[in-house]
């Protein structure tokens, strides 16, 4: 014979969806009872977990796209490929270029899941079109150096030395930050300076004087570091007060976000730290 249970407004009992049933021996009631509050609570609170956004340990798979400064090329290059390696299933794809166009072109709806720029300014394009997720994090910073022709045929030592009548000189145009942080630097020396051309992006720059269509360009570390023996570099003491921030974030409008958030925490990571140091950027 079954009896009737009257439900009554806070009896504390255990909601029908919920209950387990009445065959349970009575030596594992308790047990059942915690699976079954533990099922219940997982439950109510799904809905809350997917308001808060995707669940970070679910497998990491799909593509991520990342718009990248140009001198972050190399390092990131091989950071994407261990990655990969790291995490089958997944691929990382780049656009590198002048922060300026890829921040416009973010905004602009061009489809992305991390931006990493070369400065704040081109960063904030981003963010004042709340085109970001939360604060972006600066993880690098980067420093000027004078790329020569190999050998430093032309025996620049100082930036002062780039005004000199008939040397051919590049800069990155003033709307990138390579050149944002040349003309700091040249006015930190009280120096003006015209030059042959100025390039879209710091390996367009660099490129000039690999081809020895210019004689030097004022680039960062890291791009003379990466060109080896196709350029002499010069340091030169005004680049102190030209250093750039580099801030990372991931976009509002990510397809892959579990993915991308990965990816900006291996780029934050000690490996990925070792990465860009090796390739001459500063610690943040």
């Amino acid at each position: 014979m079954t009896r009737s249970v009257r439900r009554t407004r806070g009896s504390g009992r255990i909601p029908r969806t919920c209950r387990t049933r009445r065959t349970v021996r009575v030596v594992g009631a308790g047990a059942a009872a915690l699976l079954t509050l533990s099922a219940c609570s997982s439950s109510s609170d799904a809905g809350s977990d997917a308001a808060a956004g995707p669940d970070s340990s679910a497998k990491l798979a799909g593509t991520v796209t990342v718009f990248a400064a140009a001198s972050l090329q190399e390092s990131f290059t091989t950071l994407g490929k261990r990655f990969e390696k790291k995490h089958p299933g997944t691929k990382v794809t780049f656009s590198f270029g002048g922060s300026d166009t890829l921040a416009a072109s973010i905004t602009g709806g061009a489809p992305a899941d991390v931006f990493a720029a070369a400065s704040p300014k081109t960063m904030a394009i981003v963010t004042n079109e709340k085109d970001a997720v939360g604060t972006p994090a600066t993880f690098v910073r980067n420093q000027l150096e004078i790329a020569t022709l190999p050998g430093n045929p032309d025996k620049v030592s100082s930036l002062k030395d780039l005004t000199r009548s008939g040397l051919k000189v590049v800069l990155c145009d003033k709307t990138v930050p390579c050149g944002s942080a040349a003309q700091k630097a040249l006015e930190a020396a009280d120096l003006e300076l015209t030059p042959v051309s100025y390039e879209q992006d710091v390996k367009s720059a660099l490129t000039k004087v690999e081809l020895k269509e210019a004689d030097a360009a004022v680039v960062y570390k890291t791009d003379v570091k990466a060109a080896g023996d196709r350029v002499a570099g010069v340091d030169f003491p005004e680049s102190a007060e030209a250093i750039n921030d580099y801030p990372i974030s991931l976009l509002k409008s990510a397809r892959n976000p579990n993915t991308a958030k990965a990816f900006i925490e291996l780029v934050k990571s000690a490996e990925g730290q070792k990465v860009l140091t090796e390739a001459g950027f500063l610690k943040p």
